[in-house]
C-alpha cells in the first residue's frame, strides 16, 4: 500500500445522558478520527484517548502529538511494504502510547481489507454474526434513578448490566438492583481503580450478590494486590486498566490476579494485539468481553467484530448507538433481541455520515507525508 494523505479530524459528540465514572462526568465524546488515504481505498479509525489523562497515561492531544511526531513517520518509512501485521514492530521503539498505535493500525488495517473486500470479522476470525450486549450504567445521583435507569435498559433488551462504583456508592446500589431485579440478572460492577487492598473486607460485602465479576478493583499497576485479594473475596476479578498486552495478560493470569479480562482494542494498541489477548485467555480457560471507552460507530463496527471471536463468551459493553449519542457517525448500531449485528462489509463495515461528521468536525488537520 502507498499512502497518499493522512487527516486526524477533532470531533465532539454530545452524549444522550452525563455518564459518571469514579474518574469524573462526561457530557460529551470529545476524540478525534483518522483518515489514512491509499491509492487503493480509505480507512478511519477511532480514538479511544479521553482529554484527561485519568482513565490512563495517555489524552488526546499527546495522542495526536505521538501519532504526528513519532509513529506515521516510522510507519511511512516501511514504504511499498506497508500494512497492519508490520506496524507493531515498527512502533515497538516508541514506549507505551498504545491508544496512539491502535488508531495509526486500525486505520491502515481499514483501508488494508477494504481494498482486499475483507470484513474486519472475517480477518479476526469471528464465529458468530450477532454478539449479546451489555450497557455500562454510570454513577446516579440516587438509587431511584439507578433502579429506574436500569429498568429502563432491561426493557431494552440488554443482557447485562455493569455497575459503575466507588466508595461510598457500592454496596447499597448493588443490593437495591439486585433485589429489585432478581436473581437471574447478570450483574457486574466496575471500579475503575477506585479501592485499595485495605478495603478488601468491605469489597467482600459484593460476594453474596452473585456477581459476575467486579472490574479492576485496585490501582492499574498492583498485580500483587489483585492476587491477594483474589483470595479474599469470592467475587471473580476482572482485569482492564492492568492489561495493556498478551504479555501483561499471560502475567496477570499466571499470578492469579484475575480470573476475566476485558478487552479494549484501543487500550492494547490494536485489534491485532487484542486477537492476541484473546488466544493467550482461552489458552488458560479465562473467559474475555469486549469493553468501550464511549466510541461512536467508527470504533463500534470493529469492536463488535472482535466481540464474535470464540472465547468472548461474556456481553460486552458493545451498547447499541442510541445508549450514548442521539446522532452518530454512521448508521446507528441497534438492538436484535438484546444483540448486536456484526458487520459484514469490508474493512469496519460502517459508512461515514459526511453530513453529521461535518456538522460535529470541530477542526481538520492534515499530517505531513
Amino acid at each position: 500500500m502507498r499512502v497518499e494523505h493522512i487527516e486526524l479530524r477533532q470531533v465532539r459528540i454530545p452524549l444522550v445522558t452525563p455518564f459518571r465514572t469514579s474518574f469524573g462526568t462526561s457530557h460529551e465524546r470529545e476524540t478525534f478520527l483518522l483518515r489514512v488515504v491509499t491509492a487503493d481505498a480509505e480507512g478511519w479509525a477511532e480514538c479511544g484517548a479521553e482529554p484527561e489523562p485519568l482513565y490512563s497515561s495517555e489524552f488526546l492531544a499527546g495522542a495526536a502529538t505521538v501519532l504526528r511526531d513519532h509513529l506515521v513517520p516510522r510507519v511511512l518509512a516501511l514504504g511499498p511494504a506497508l500494512g497492519a501485521e508490520r506496524i507493531k514492530n515498527a512502533l515497538a521503539p516508541v514506549k507505551g502510547n498504545q491508544m496512539a498505535k491502535h488508531v495509526l493500525e486500525t486505520a491502515v488495517l481499514d483501508a488494508e481489507l477494504k481494498a482486499l473486500g475483507m470484513s474486519f470479522g472475517r480477518y479476526l476470525g469471528a464465529v458468530r454474526d450477532r454478539v449479546p450486549a451489555g450497557v455500562s450504567v454510570g454513577i446516579m445521583d440516587s438509587i431511584p434513578a439507578l433502579v429506574e435507569a436500569v429498568g429502563d435498559y432491561l426493557a431494552q433488551g440488554y443482557q447485562r448490566i455493569k455497575l459503575k462504583i466507588e466508595p461510598g456508592w457500592d454496596i447499597e446500589p448493588v443490593r437495591v438492583i439486585r433485589e429489585t431485579y432478581g436473581d437471574d440478572l447478570l450483574l457486574q460492577v466496575d471500579a475503575n481503580t477506585a479501592y485499595a487492598l485495605a478495603d478488601a473486607r468491605h469489597l467482600a460485602q459484593l460476594d453474596p450478590f452473585d456477581l459476575l465479576l467486579i472490574e479492576q478493583p485496585l490501582p492499574e499497576d498492583d498485580l500483587r494486590g489483585h492476587a491477594e485479594l483474589a483470595r479474599r473475596i469470592r467475587t471473580p476479578i476482572c482485569l482492564d486498566e492492568s492489561i495493556t498486552s498478551a504479555r501483561d495478560a499471560a502475567t496477570a493470569i499466571a499470578l492469579g490476579a484475575c480470573q476475566v479480562i476485558n478487552v479494549k482494542p484501543s487500550r492494547v494498541g490494536g485489534y491485532l494485539e487484542a486477537r492476541r489477548i484473546h488466544d493467550v485467555a482461552e489458552a488458560h480457560g479465562v473467559p474475555v468481553w469486549c469493553g468501550g471507552m464511549l466510541e461512536c460507530g467508527i470504533g463500534r463496527g470493529p469492536n463488535v467484530a472482535l466481540a464474535a471471536l470464540p472465547n468472548f463468551v461474556l456481553p460486552g459493553d458493545t451498547s447499541a448507538s442510541s445508549r450514548y449519542f442521539a446522532q452518530d457517525l454512521t448508521p446507528a448500531f441497534t438492538l436484535e433481541d438484546g444483540n448486536l449485528r456484526v458487520p459484514t462489509g469490508p474493512g469496519i463495515g460502517v459508512e461515514i455520515r459526511a453530513d453529521v461528521l461535518a456538522d460535529l468536525t470541530v477542526s481538520t488537520t492534515t499530517i505531513p507525508l
